[in-house]
């Protein structure tokens, strides 16, 4: 294989080989052997333990925002773990204030923020403040969406609507009722005085970036507005800018909001963090002492998200994503390969957050041969490829990708799984 900067790996000994035999043998195999290791990054690109250099277009699951060694998150994360690394939630710091007072801003809306340290954490957060809303309410089940993704600890996999991974550790302590995504009137079906929340991404991350049809969100709030419902939106994928705006449900609710909202990947810039936001009277749901995080607004992380909300600010990225989102989509429907699907219909997704739509189910291979190419890019489902790269990403950068897309799924097609 040659990566981008030329680097032949085709020697006998291979750093990344070695490493990746290491891996294997001390770690549980949930996730099998991932292909590549990783040694360092700079801006947008990567280098492998053996040299090789790769253009980013995952970045570490829609995680990275400002690439790697942005100087803004390197000083804030430096200065940060010199000064003060942990506090528990015993005591407080400026951080964490600060972060919340920035989020409460950006939403421009009443409500209470609760950090944690995952995605996972944050929908769980967001769970114990609809079932406490739930029993005080008699309402006593959830509604979720098929193919959904809201996280695999107990409580958040019991909201996930992928039977794969669903299925090996139930049954669930929770009574919820999967309804098809996108489809406003199963949901409404769904939807009774009796519920106690509905769980929605504004489009499916781990389906494939799947997008609902126009209308979908403000339905969902229409609904539970009627019914008495919470509406609770899973943003952990496609907040922070991910779709060049801050949060993603502002494309359909304009000032409107869901009734609680949970961030994660993007906010911490690479620094493990969640938040979890409750609008209006539902910020006072939790009591003293009905949750807690040890390590939940860590200072560090605090720190982390402060300097990329506030880059992404300065650097006017919100905007750089619109149109480099904009170029991306458009010149990989103008590919026109037989592994494509045609058209427009051969990339959906909003800003960085885009999927390709391939023919056939040639994800693994599509990735194999990006990688060989030089690029890193996510075999999400079978025959979508997840596109979610750094919001610094260059037009230069995106139009690299595209040149080098018909002969990546030239690759593809001829190689077999």
């Amino acid at each position: 294989m040659t990566g981008t900067n030329g680097t032949n790996t085709t020697n006998t000994t291979s750093a990344n080989d070695d490493l990746r035999a290491r891996f294997g043998a001390a770690f549980m195999p949930n996730y099998g052997v991932p292909p590549l290791a990783l040694a360092r990054g700079e801006g947008s690109r990567v280098w492998d333990v053996d040299g090789n250099v790769y253009l980013d277009l995952i970045s570490g699951i829609a995680v990275s925002s400002l690439g790697h060694g942005h100087p803004a998150l390197v000083e804030a994360v430096s200065a940060q773990v010199a000064r003060l690394a942990h506090t528990s939630n015993l005591f407080l710091h400026e951080p964490e204030v600060l972060l919340a007072e920035k989020l409460l801003e950006l939403l421009g809306a009443d409500a209470r923020v609760f950090l944690a340290n995952s995605g996972t954490e944050a929908n769980e957060a967001a769970l114990k403040i609809a079932i406490k809303y739930g029993k005080t309410h008699g309402r006593s089940y959830f509604v979720a969406a098929e193919n959904g993704f809201h996280g695999r600890s107990m409580g958040a996999l019991a909201l996930t609507g992928k039977a794969a991974i669903r299925d090996p550790f139930g049954p669930y302590a929770l009574d919820v009722r999967f309804v098809p995504y996108g489809d406003a009137a199963a949901l409404e079906a769904a939807v009774t005085d009796e519920c106690a929340a509905v769980f929605l991404e504004p489009a499916q991350g781990e389906a494939g970036v799947v997008p609902p049809p126009e209308g979908y969100f403000a339905a969902a709030r229409r609904i539970c507005d009627a019914t008495g419902a919470l509406f609770v939106a899973d943003e952990i994928q496609s907040a922070v800018g991910r779709t060049g705006a801050w949060f993603a449900f502002r494309h359909e609710l304009g000032e409107a909001a869901p009734d609680v909202l949970t961030l994660a990947k993007g906010l911490g810039g690479g620094l493990p963090i969640g938040a979890c936001v409750a609008f209006g009277p539902h910020g006072d749901v939790f009591a003293k002492g009905d949750h807690g995080s040890t390590f939940g607004g860590n200072p560090v992380s605090a720190a982390a998200a402060l300097a990329v909300i506030g880059t992404i600010e300065k650097e006017g990225l919100l905007d750089q994503v619109t149109a480099v989102g904009e170029r991306l989509a458009a010149g990989i429907a103008a590919v026109g390969h037989p592994l494509l699907a045609a058209g427009d219909a051969g990339v959906r997704g909003r800003g960085l957050w885009r999927a390709l739509v391939l023919t056939a189910d040639r994800s693994a291979a599509v990735e194999a041969a990006a990688r060989s190419a030089g690029f890193l890019v996510n075999a999400l489902q079978p025959a979508a490829v997840r596109l979610a790269p750094p919001l610094i990403l260059t037009p230069d950068q995106a139009g690299s990708f595209v040149d080098a897309l018909p002969a990546i799924l030239d690759a593809a097609a001829e190689k077999e799984n």
